[in-house]
């Protein structure tokens, strides 16, 4: 049997400044309607979805290892929705920490991404600011296609997690080997941003300041600012196809109309 056709977008989005920017605006593009459920602000996660619906789990600054925190109830509430999304094969995106609940979701630990230093000992890394993301499967991953193998993205985070069982590995960095997987046919993570416009990033550096400087030192945020200066421009229509292909996958569009 066909997948009903999907018409709506249910959105969790975790913070004030964490909306879901640009996948907002390529998901109204096919005419989808977007529900953003403001789980921080009391909004409750739905038991379920409307067969005509697909999910989307934006980022936030807590983590997987918080969802026994009485303040933040609704993450544990987020990943058995996951859970039952990845069982029925529903389509899902999450982003950043969407990504590690979706990767929760899916029966993989999430932890803090730790490396060792150059004494050996073991010291979590925080990606947080421009780098190179390395794609994996660009010549036959439907949602990696007209993508070079290597982008520029943003980052922001501190914690990384496990593939779950049956994943697809999608991307990596050096310091965070999984950065993207799909799950099934129609569920995907992407630890990194790419649905930020240019001003968003600019609220975050203000916002985000003293995350900012614990992972990058005190002219962290400067040097932010200015690669964003430098390479918004050429990434963001690259983040813009990378979306629409997944956007087409998860409303599985026939070929031309993405």
């Amino acid at each position: 049997m066909d997948s009903p056709l999907i018409k709506t977008a249910v959105v969790l989005q975790h913070a004030p400044t964490e909306g879901p920017g640009r996948v907002a605006d390529l998901l109204a593009e096919q005419g989808i309607a977007v529900s953003c459920r403001q789980v921080f602000a009391g909004d409750p996660v739905p038991g379920n979805l409307d067969d005509d619906a697909l999910l989307v789990v934006m980022g936030g600054p807590m983590g997987v290892g918080d969802a026994g925190d009485r303040r933040f109830l609704f993450l544990g509430h987020e990943i058995a929705l996951l859970a039952r999304m990845v069982a029925e094969d529903r389509p899902v995106l999450g982003i950043c920490l969407g990504a590690q609940l979706l990767a929760a979701g899916g029966g993989a630990a999430v932890y803090p991404n730790r490396r060792r230093d150059a004494f050996g000992n073991l010291a979590v890394v925080r990606e947080v600011g421009w780098g190179p993301v390395d794609l994996l499967g660009v010549d036959n991953e439907p949602a990696l296609a007209g993508l070079r193998p290597q982008e520029q993205m943003l980052h922001w985070h501190g914690d990384t997690f496990d593939l779950p069982p049956g994943a697809v590995h999608l991307a990596s960095t050096p310091d965070c080997p999984h950065q993207a997987f799909r799950l099934g046919t129609r569920q995907f993570g992407l630890q990194f941003h790419c649905e930020l416009c240019a001003d968003s990033i600019g609220l975050w550096v203000r916002e985000d300041a003293a995350f900012v400087r614990l992972a990058n030192g005190p002219g962290g945020a400067r040097q932010i600012m200015v690669d964003t200066a430098a390479l918004f421009p050429a990434a963001q229509p690259v983040w813009d196809q990378l979306l629409r292909n997944i956007i087409g996958v998860l409303l599985q569009l026939p070929t031309g109309r993405q």
